[in-house]
């Protein structure tokens, strides 16, 4: 039988909060074929809670992640070094199954009978690869899977848009608009190779073509979206500017993550490689991999704090990483991915804090399960497109 305990030392493992001590003694405690067993049945069992095991292998995934602990005491320490891709799908399979399901049997044994969520009329679709195309004549173009387009310097699968290489030959630049509603996610290919995610709700302004050697410009007027910068060193030393909400950032080539929601008083500009300068108003700030500015526009002022990478950038590999997170955020962003209506009846659990990583292929009531098994709220119900917590 596994104790509570553990249970929270396994939390904190995956979470990468482990102390030392801790670390000490889950390995040891799991260091006993017969507790390693307790381990593996118990992940197996809140994994199929909420999850299929058919779209992954499970038992490989633990093996590598016992492999791990076994060879690794500063692994929390370490993990925060490494590239924040590496351990993701380590990271989905057991995070999301022992995060999303912890206290599992002891909240159904202390909430039976009380408030168990409801689903009615539900039509709430998961979030797919879909995006607007505005071109420089103010037609529109819907990308969506399934169905190829082909405009001047760019084509589409339908869920990824490429532009052509290629140097005007006009003196005037022409540009287009990627609008991503809520509800969607996409990718698109600049010409001079600059990589884009758009998240949910988002739009990008940008060039059909660039100049050779004048600084690439594009405008993310709205939203979040990851930057993988085309260095300066392939287009003549011409720098790469983002521009959003006044906010101003500078590159070279490198890659960071810009969210600037039209419903958030905060602009968060989190570096993963390279460096930026950052410019708002008359003031400028240079950041370092692993460090997040942020930008109160309310109050007018920034501040840097470093920051887990992963947990920032995770919804462009398919993932919700949620690192104490209050309730409120965390349903502004399902009601962008999920495209849903969230009342929380109850402000006072607003602030209430998860910690867990969850797919972002799950349906709407898995995600919302997890969620409330770890004690956020007590029941959900779901009508039309409009959840309701409580």
């Amino acid at each position: 039988m596994m104790s509570t305990n553990i249970e929270e030392l396994i939390i904190k493992y995956i979470n990468r909060s482990a102390t030392t001590r801790d670390l000490d003694i889950l390995s040891e405690w799991i260091r006993n074929p017969e507790n390693e067993q307790v381990f593996k049945d118990f992940v197996r069992t809140h994994y199929l809670v909420l999850y299929s095991a058919n779209d992954i292998d499970v038992e490989k995934e633990l093996q590598r992640f016992l492999n791990t602990l076994h060879s690794e005491k500063s692994w929390s320490y370490r993990l925060r070094k490494q590239p924040v891709i590496k351990y993701a799908a380590v990271a989905v399979v057991v995070v999301g199954m022992i995060i999303g399901s912890y206290f599992l049997g002891n909240f159904e044994e202390n909430h039976a009978g009380k408030n168990l969520p409801v689903a009615l009329d539900n039509n709430i679709r998961i979030g797919e690869n879909k995006a607007i195309l505005t071109l420089e004549d103010g037609s529109q173009i819907l990308l969506e899977k399934g169905k190829s387009t082909e405009v001047k310097n760019a084509k589409s699968d339908g869920e990824q848009l490429f532009y052509d290489k290629s140097n005007p030959k006009e003196s005037k630049i022409e540009y287009n608009y990627l609008t991503v509603p809520r509800g969607g996610q996409f990718f698109i290919k600049l010409a001079d190779d600059t990589q884009v995610w758009l998240n949910s709700e988002s739009q990008l302004k940008y060039p059909v073509n660039f100049a050779q050697g004048r600084t690439r410009e594009v405008e993310l007027i709205y939203g979040e979206a990851f930057f993988d910068v085309s260095p300066s060193t392939r287009h003549g030393g011409a720098d790469f500017k983002v521009y959003s909400n006044r906010q101003e950032v500078h590159v070279l080539g490198t890659e960071f993550n810009v969210k600037a929601y039209r419903d958030e008083a905060n602009i968060y500009t989190t570096l993963v490689e390279g460096k930026v300068t950052i410019t708002y108003g008359d003031k400028t700030r240079k950041i370092i991999p692993g460090e997040q500015l942020s930008i109160d526009l309310d109050r007018n002022s920034l501040n840097i704090t470093s920051v887990d990478i992963y947990n920032e950038i995770s919804w462009k590999e398919g993932v919700f990483s949620f690192d104490e997170k209050s309730l409120k955020e965390i349903m502004n962003v399902l009601a962008r991915w999920y495209n849903i209506d969230v009342i929380i009846k109850d402000k006072s659990i607003e602030d209430r804090k998860f910690v867990g990583v969850l797919r972002k292929n799950q349906q709407i009531e898995d995600i919302l399960a997890a969620i409330r098994n770890f004690g956020c709220f007590q029941s959900f119900t779901i009508k039309g497109k409009t959840v309701v917590l409580e």
